[in-house]
């Protein structure tokens, strides 16, 4: 019987150590866990701020008649292309034809008019010298010469403007781009000036308009001021733009236009870039008006950076760190400065590493400051967007692997 209690109670036991045990992290051969780390990657960057915003018109124009007539013809499809001085409506131009002729008949007998008043003007001014006319007659003929020029040049404005009411019949595109489609058709009555017909926004460039903050404005205003933004003769800037279905900013532009005033209620200014608006197969353009996009405005020139894998950071109280092992193999804890995340997922770091420190990729959370470690070197990560397989670590290119390669 005590026997069998004390073989009771020994598994007791050893059920309980094993509950109480502590986890400890994988190790190697000789005991340390084994932390993958890596060297931050030191290359040239921008700095840098992201914007959203949406693509306009350089011109957007409202097609509407200038004349009342009906429509006798219409030469486009909804949806087209044209250039500049297409024909897109033809108005009934028979009325208008017919004022015109009217009007250069009215020329004509006025014309006329002016010849036998100017034979009269010249006879009677003999006849008054020798005495032959009153001067009273002569009056009436340099009258009646007066009024016929006023008359004339009336009626020669009248056909001026019956002309242009002619040409106004054949509706052409003012600007090259492409049209909406047509909101009257054939047979119809439109009225001068109020009837909308279609419209035309051009393509070629492109115009994106985006929303920058106060806190940023001022920051490129400093820069200016010290030298560390150089904007081009113009007084341009460049600027970057990618669409939703794109990685990263592949579209270079310049910024043309910056509002003269903060909007009050959102603490923002709004600027406008243009960019050149990539031809496709067809003849079609990439970019057409209201589409989102993303900006991303250049802060300042080129300069040498560290950068490290966004998963190296660690948060506490709002502040950033990373782990880093030192030549005795110990991990430290390192309060770092962080900068704007890149195209392809690394972090500039601003401060607080050097180019010789080897970093924590993983594992964190299983270390603490002074920790012995076994770090296994390797590549940083790079988490490009359109490749998440990128964001896993990589041994070094001069170290045999069965990992994927980047």
């Amino acid at each position: 019987m005590n026997m069998q209690l004390s073989i009771r109670l020994g598994v007791m036991l050893v059920v309980l150590a094993g509950g109480c045990e502590r986890k400890h992290l994988p190790a190697g051969p000789s005991g340390p866990p084994v932390i993958p780390v890596a060297r931050p990657v030191v290359r040239e960057v921008e700095d840098f701020e992201d914007f959203t915003g949406r693509t306009d018109a350089v011109n957007y124009v409202d097609v509407r008649a200038r004349v009342t007539g009906y429509i006798v013809k219409v030469t486009f499809k909804d949806g087209d292309f044209v250039k500049r001085g297409d024909l897109l409506y033809q108005i009934d131009p028979r009325p208008y034809q017919a004022t015109l002729d009217r009007n250069k008949g009215d020329v004509v007998r006025l014309e006329g008019q002016k010849q036998l008043i100017d034979i009269q003007v010249d006879r009677y001014t003999k006849l008054v010298a020798k005495g032959a006319a009153s001067q009273q007659d002569l009056d009436m003929y340099l009258g009646q010469r007066a009024e016929n020029a006023g008359a004339l040049a009336a009626a020669r404005a009248a056909v001026e403007y019956a002309d242009l009411n002619l040409k106004f019949c054949t509706i052409a595109s003012p600007i090259a781009g492409k049209l909406s489609r047509t909101l009257f058709t054939e047979g119809n009555l439109i009225n001068q000036d109020n009837t909308l017909l279609t419209t035309i926004a051009s393509l070629e460039p492109m115009y994106a308009y985006f929303d920058v903050d106060e806190r940023t404005m001022l920051k490129i205003l400093r820069r200016l001021n010290d030298g560390r933004i150089k904007p081009s003769s113009a007084g341009e800037f460049p600027v970057r733009m990618g669409l939703a279905d794109e990685s990263g900013y592949p579209h270079l532009g310049r910024v043309n236009y910056v509002n003269n005033k903060v909007d009050p209620l959102t603490g923002t200014i709004t600027v406008r870039g243009v960019f050149d608006n990539p031809q496709l197969a067809g003849g079609k353009r990439l970019l057409v008006p209201g589409m989102f996009v993303r900006i991303r405005l250049p802060l300042g020139q080129p300069h040498q950076a560290l950068l490290v894998a966004e998963r190296c950071l660690v948060t506490d109280q709002g502040l950033k760190n990373v782990f880093v092992v030192d030549a005795q193999n110990k991990v430290q804890y390192r309060r770092v400065t962080v900068g704007p995340t890149q195209s392809d997922g690394l972090k500039v770091i601003l401060d607080g590493l050097k180019p010789d420190d080897w970093v924590v990729v993983s594992g964190q959370q299983m270390v603490r400051p002074n920790l012995e470690v076994e770090p296994e070197k390797m590549d940083m990560p790079v988490a490009a967007a359109d490749s998440p397989d990128n964001s896993r670590p990589h041994p070094p290119a001069d170290k045999p692997s069965t990992s994927p390669t980047r």
